[in-house]
This record gives C-alpha cells, sequence and structure tokens, in this order.
C-alpha cells in the first residue's frame, strides 16, 4: 500500500509589495504626528496657559460700564462761581425689563412719551441705539426730566415697567446766555473727536467740552472717570452680583480773568444799547464787546449778541436746533462769538492806527494843516467827510478830536508812495493777526496791501477757470493794487477786517506804551488764570507771557493819544457828549468812534477807548452791527461798562457826533 503525501497547508498571508509598505509606513508617521501635535497643544493651553485663559473668562464675564465724573466749576476772578454742575435724575430704560415687543411695549413707550413729552418713536430709537452699543447697560432717555416727572415714575413704578431714575451730574450755566460763547458748552464726544489728539485716551460716551473754554481746558475740567463692573452671562445678560465699583474722580476748578459784575454790566449794556439803536429805526441785530487789561491782557469781560443758553444742550439737541445755532450762509448764528471771530472794517478807530504809522513813517508832520473841503478828488474819485462836513485844513490832534476822514484820506494817499507803512504800524500793534487767545476758534482777519490784493486776484481767477463762471466773488473785480485802496484803509474801511479782541489788543498796546514813555508791549489776552482743587487748593497758575515788545516815538505816541483824549472830552470831540459828568481828572478817557460803512446795509457803530487809573486801567472795544453811527450806540455802551468799572452812577448817554 502505497504511503498517502501529506498536503502542506496553504499561506493565508498576502505578500506585501515593497510600493505599499512605504506608503503605510509613510502614513502611520504622518498620524503619529499629528498625535504628537494635538498632544501637545493639550498640554500648553491646560498647563502652560491655563490660569490666563481662566483669568480672560472671567473678564469675559464682567463688562465696564463708565462712571462719568463730575466737571470742575469755573470761578470768575474773584472765586463767584459763573459754570458749576447740580446732580439731577436721569430717566432710563432697562432693556432686558422691558415687556414684550408689540402692544406692551408700545403702550408703555406712549405713556412715558406723553410724560416726558417725547414720541414713542423717539423713545424706541433711543433704546435701539443704545442696546447696539451696550446691549447689558440701561439706556438713558431723558437726563433733566423735573421733580413733577420723577414723582411720577417713583410713585406709580408698577405702570412703568424697565423705567428706572439714575442720579447724575449736569452741567448748570446759572447765567443763561451770559458769556455764552466765551464759556462754551458740553456734550458727548462724537466719534470723530474721539480722533483728536486732545482727547487721546477718552472712553465713547465721556462728555466733554465743546467750545470756549469748556473745549479749551477739558483736560482739567473733565476729571476722570470711573467704572462700574457688571457681570454677564453667555448670552451678554447683566447678572445680579455686587462688584466693587472704581469711583470717579472729579475735575478741577477753572479761575478766569473775567469780573461777574462788569460781565454782567456788560451784557446788559450790550442790550440796552441795540435796543436804543432799533428804537431809532435800526436793525442793530448783532454785537460784541471786550474789556482788557491793557497792562498784560486778561479779559475783564467779553460779550457776543445774540446768544444762546449752554444750558439747552442739557439734553440732545435735533439736528434742525443745533443747525439753527450754527446759522447759515453768510449769517453767522448764536454759537459764533463776534467778539474774537467777527470780521468787520473798523471806521474811525482805526485812525489813531493810520496816525502813529504816518508820524513814525514820515509822511506827516503833525502840525501842517490836511484835509480841507468836504472831500478830495483822486483820480476822479471823490472822497468826503461824513455829511459832507468842512473841518478846514487841520493838524493832527484836531483831525483825530473831530475825526476829519479828509484828512486821513490825504495821509493814506500820501502812504501808499511810502510802502505798508500803514500795514506794518497795524501788524506791530496787533491787528490782522490771531492774538493767541485761550480760545479754540480765532479768526485772523486782514490787513490788505498789494501783495494780499495779488493773491485774490489770483484765487478769483483760478476759481472762475476751475468752475467756468464769470465771477467767484472772492474780490469784486480784478484789478491791482491802487492809492484808492490805501486812502480806505486809512479811515478802516476797504478790504481791512478785524475783531473786538485784536482792536482791544492794538489800543492796549498804545496804552502801555502811553504808561511807560514809547515802550510797550503787545499783551496776549487771556481768560485762564489758575487751576484749583476743588476745596480752593492751587494746582497750577497759568502764565501768558507777551507777543513781543514795541517801541514807538514817545512824542508822536503822546500826540495821538492828545487827540483821542480831546475827541472823548472836549467840546466838539466825537464822544464828548457821550462823557458828559464824567471826572476826566480822575479817569482821563482816550476814546475814538467809529462807523462803519456796509454796502446795502446800516453803518456799524464802533467804540474804543482806553481809561486811565493807576490801579485799574482798562480798554473797551465796543461794536453794535447795524447799530448807526459810533457816538449814538457803541460809546454809551462803553460808559455805562465803564461806570460799572469804576463805581460811578450808570447813565446810558447817547451822543450827537454824526462823524464816521
Amino acid at each position: 500500500m502505497s504511503a498517502i503525501e501529506r498536503v502542506t497547508p496553504r499561506d493565508p498571508r498576502v505578500p506585501v509589495s515593497p510600493t505599499l509598505a512605504v506608503r503605510v509606513a509613510i502614513l502611520g508617521g504622518i498620524a503619529m504626528v499629528f498625535f504628537g501635535v494635538i498632544f501637545f497643544r493639550l498640554w500648553y493651553l491646560q498647563i502652560l496657559t491655563g490660569e490666563q485663559y481662566v483669568h480672560q473668562a472671567d473678564v469675559n464675564r464682567v463688562r465696564d460700564l463708565p462712571i462719568p465724573a463730575p466737571r470742575g466749576e469755573i470761578l470768575d476772578r474773584n472765586g463767584n462761581p459763573i459754570v458749576s454742575g447740580r446732580t439731577t435724575n436721569a430717566v432710563q430704560i432697562v432693556p432686558e425689563a422691558l415687556p414684550p415687543e408689540g402692544a406692551p411695549r408700545d403702550h408703555l413707550y406712549r405713556r412715558l412719551g406723553h410724560l416726558l413729552g417725547m414720541s414713542p418713536r423717539r423713545i424706541n430709537t433711543l433704546v435701539e441705539d443704545g442696546r447696539s452699543a451696550v446691549r447689558y447697560a440701561p439706556v438713558t432717555i431723558k437726563t433733566d426730566a423735573g421733580p413733577g416727572v420723577l414723582t411720577v415714575l417713583a410713585e406709580r413704578a408698577q405702570e412703568y415697567p424697565g423705567v428706572s431714575q439714575q442720579p447724575v451730574s449736569i452741567r448748570a450755566y446759572p447765567f443763561g446766555e451770559m458769556a455764552a460763547q466765551v464759556l462754551g458748552h458740553v456734550d458727548q464726544i462724537s466719534e470723530q473727536e474721539l480722533k483728536l489728539k486732545a482727547f487721546r485716551g477718552v472712553q465713547a460716551g465721556t462728555v466733554v467740552g465743546q467750545e470756549g473754554l469748556e473745549f479749551y481746558y477739558d483736560r482739567y475740567l473733565r476729571g476722570r472717570t470711573g467704572v462700574q463692573r457688571v457681570e454677564v452671562n453667555a448670552a451678554g445678560e447683566p447678572v445680579p452680583r455686587a462688584l466693587a465699583p472704581t469711583p470717579p474722580i472729579a475735575g478741577h476748578n477753572l479761575k478766569v480773568t473775567l469780573d461777574l459784575g462788569l460781565e454782567k454790566e456788560g451784557e446788559k449794556a450790550l442790550l440796552e444799547g441795540i435796543e436804543h439803536a432799533r428804537a431809532g429805526g435800526k436793525p442793530a441785530n448783532a454785537g460784541a464787546f471786550v474789556a482788557l487789561d491793557p497792562r498784560n491782557g486778561q479779559v475783564l469781560a467779553i460779550g457776543s449778541y445774540p446768544g444762546f443758553d449752554p444750558n439747552s444742550f442739557a439734553k440732545p439737541l435735533t439736528k434742525s436746533e443745533y443747525q439753527a445755532l450754527l446759522g447759515g450762509g453768510s449769517a453767522p448764528g448764536r454759537l459764533t462769538d463776534r467778539a474774537v471771530a467777527g470780521e468787520y472794517p473798523t471806521g474811525s478807530t482805526f485812525k489813531p492806527i493810520t496816525a502813529m504809522a504816518a508820524l513814525q513813517g514820515g509822511v506827516i508832520t503833525p502840525s501842517e494843516g490836511l484835509g480841507s473841503g468836504q472831500c478830495i478828488d483822486v483820480g476822479g474819485e471823490q472822497f468826503c467827510n461824513a455829511g459832507h462836513a468842512d473841518y478846514g485844513a487841520v493838524g493832527l490832534v484836531e483831525a483825530l478830536k473831530v475825526s476829519s476822514d479828509t484828512y486821513f484820506f490825504e495821509v493814506g494817499e500820501r502812504a501808499n508812495s511810502h510802502g505798508n507803512v500803514i500795514q506794518q504800524m497795524a501788524h506791530e500793534l496787533g491787528v490782522g493777526q490771531q492774538t493767541g487767545i485761550d480760545l479754540p476758534s480765532e479768526l485772523e482777519g486782514v490787513v490788505p496791501d498789494a501783495a494780499w490784493r495779488a493773491r485774490q486776484n489770483r484765487l478769483e481767477l483760478a476759481c472762475e477757470h476751475h468752475r467756468h463762471v464769470p465771477s467767484c466773488g472772492i474780490v469784486s473785480e480784478v484789478r491791482p493794487w491802487s492809492v484808492g485802496d490805501d486812502m480806505h484803509l486809512a479811515v478802516g474801511q476797504g478790504d481791512l477786517l478785524t475783531d473786538p479782541l485784536q482792536m482791544a489788543v492794538a489800543y492796549s498796546t498804545l496804552a502801555n506804551a502811553y504808561m511807560n514813555g514809547g515802550e510797550g508791549t503787545v499783551v496776549r489776552p487771556h481768560l485762564g488764570l489758575e487751576i484749583d482743587e476743588g476745596n480752593g487748593g492751587l494746582v497750577q497758575s497759568l502764565n501768558f507771557p507777551a507777543v513781543r515788545h514795541v517801541h514807538l516815538n514817545d512824542e508822536d505816541l503822546s500826540l495821538v493819544m492828545e487827540g483821542i483824549h480831546e475827541a472823548a472830552s472836549q467840546p466838539g470831540g466825537t464822544s464828548a457828549d457821550v462823557w458828559t459828568g464824567w471826572d476826566q481828572s480822575q479817569h482821563p478817557v482816550y476814546g475814538k468812534t467809529g462807523t462803519a460803512e456796509h454796502l446795502g446795509k446800516e453803518d456799524q457803530s464802533w467804540y474804543m477807548c482806553y481809561i486811565a487809573d493807576p490801579k485799574r486801567p482798562i480798554v473797551f472795544a465796543v461794536t453794535v452791527e447795524q447799530g448807526g453811527f459810533g457816538a449814538e450806540t457803541a460809546a454809551p455802551i462803553a460808559r455805562l461798562m465803564a461806570s460799572e468799572w469804576f463805581g460811578k452812577p450808570e447813565q446810558f448817554v447817547s451822543g450827537t457826533s454824526k462823524t464816521f
């Protein structure tokens, strides 16, 4: 029997090709790398940075709400508050506590709107805007609702679900429109302001100064915002929990140079002068005044009419309300400070500047007689005295006393061949350039000359070419500088543009040089005096050094001052009637009227004066738009203010002089 051969079992493994083995090895390596990265990341997050993320998670549960800091007060030179703060209850809505949307919420908004004098749509808009900004914070609907409203909300709280009251500090201007443009106002910082260097680091929603001293000294007045911490859940909704707040730090006080009594009298006198002009048939639609210490530039009083009530900014203004305050076109609005940003010809108040320029420039001698006749003719153009008066050929002192236009027209004609002597004196005294006052809005003005005329011509031609129009109105006609331009400048007319503050600086320069034998200074006008703690302690004194020193020939200056003193004190002087009964020996007045012509309008009334006193000298600049002759309207305002300053009986005395 043959042996049966044993069958060998077949190997079930499939042979692996070398290529497949390599692929498997690569994939395995990649998987190991991925697992290693994941493991390392988990170790990094949990071991190395775990505490950091736990802290961040805690922070994410806490939201910071700003607590406004009470702003510092603004005090007059004697410590009397002229801007302060007061606490009131703001009406707020807590969005999470509101009734459901639809009829219940609409009904609440109608009831609340009727109580607050607001439309339901306005309330809804405020709530939606507030929720989109900070959804977990209460939304302020009205800042100062009044005690009656707050009483209703307190007594009927169940009828106003989601409505609450919160004490807030708001700005208070107890004197209303007084010095409003100079003081400024406050409002929440805008997106554009957040980009300004002055507000670097300020949080959105912070109340900051807008215009005036509130803006210029905001960094001192604002204080430091506090923080109220609110815990929220994952949905961003507030969770009841007491978290310690960081209290705000109140701002410093600002003491200014203003004298409250003189400021009040200035505002009152300006209105009285305007009412007097209107009673005489003049529009007298606007005006301004400045009172300056000629020794150091301290602004003792300053005002502009028409004004506005800064308290109105305690509640949000509509766009139309704000636009009305801004004004439009060529008519400046109530926010415009005409004392520092008005642009006017000055009329004859410019003549002392012309006189100093002509004397020091060798254009005239003080005794030679000029200006004979009612008019003078230059190049076929008539240049006449007001009312075609004929003062005869007079010398410098008499010409200033009676304000002879023909005299100064002749001076301007002569000066034109001597170069820019009038313009240079105006600039030297401080006209046609920013004074450097501590306010945010100040215009430069214009003292025209041949170079200025050429620049205006080029601008006009370029504009006409670019816009394809026959005229852009930059100049009335494209022409070179003429002798007539210098003649008009000599009497404060033509293209001259300045404001009461610059003229106050110019007269202060003349006055302090007169006090010091011709050695004077161009003062830097200023309102800031010192920064104080809330308890009155001094933080910082504010210093404003003079702009520059000037040397004026003492003999020439004495003649100019004699002329304007006679104008205010001697029979026939342009403002002598206004100062009837004034003790000129105790407080001599050096004053000059001005009546500036405006095409198609009533004349603008001006008065400039320096009143001497060993301890309390003062310079006044007053102007009333479309107020008529200087002696009729502006000069009586200055006298009322001087009476307040020197403690004399007050009376409005209108002059009779009809000179320009």
